[in-house]
């Protein structure tokens, strides 16, 4: 247990470590609380505000489940980094993968959401043609991967990318434990729904 832990500690502090998950939690929470202010009018219409609660409560709940999840990946990720890094800048690397993986996610569940749909003439380009699903992946990596990497060639080339990663961090760590504290009430909501 002692030489994972100082495995570990090699790669990453203990502040670290937080950072990340904070980062990791960020667009999860960001984008259930969304959802959540979307469906509650109609939860309570359905039903009453007490279950419109518990629905909320369960969203956070997976919310933060989920960032556990990728929390542990991407901390898991960040073994694969140079060994020379020092650990803002390896926390700070992966904290830009995070935001900008979440935000194409969020993108992509949008559309379905608000019922997003291609514009009309590329809609119909791609049903004439012979592959509409290859046209069709092709042109959404031409639009997801520059905004990958793009960030990515930037945050390496540039000396003060790993500072202003740990300055957007703290803005957002604020905000993410406030998520926290509301994945906390939602869990004691759930508790309470389910023992009554």
């Amino acid at each position: 247990m002692n030489t994972v832990f100082n495995f570990i500690t090699r790669r990453y502090s203990r502040q670290g470590l937080w950072s990340l998950f904070l980062t990791c939690a960020f667009p999860l929470h960001l984008w259930t609380l969304i959802l959540v202010f979307r469906d509650m009018s109609w939860v309570i219409e359905r039903t009453n505000v007490w279950d419109a609660v518990g629905v909320a409560s369960y969203g956070m709940i997976f919310a933060l489940a989920e960032s556990i999840l990728i929390f542990i990946v991407m901390a898991l990720l960040g073994f694969l980094t140079p060994r020379q890094w020092d650990t803002e800048r390896r926390v700070a690397f992966l904290s830009l993968l995070v935001i900008v993986i979440g935000g194409w996610s969020i993108f992509g569940q949008a559309r379905y959401v608000w019922n997003w749909s291609l514009p009309a003439p590329l809609f119909q380009f791609l049903i004439s043609s012979d592959h509409p699903f290859r046209l069709l992946y092709a042109i959404y990596l031409a639009a997801i991967v520059p905004t990958i990497l793009l960030p990515v060639y930037l945050f390496l080339k540039s000396r003060n990318s790993t500072r202003w990663m740990q300055e957007f961090m703290e803005r957002l760590s604020t905000l993410t434990v406030f998520y926290l504290v509301f994945d906390m009430i939602g869990l004691v909501i759930v508790i309470v729904r389910n023992l009554s």
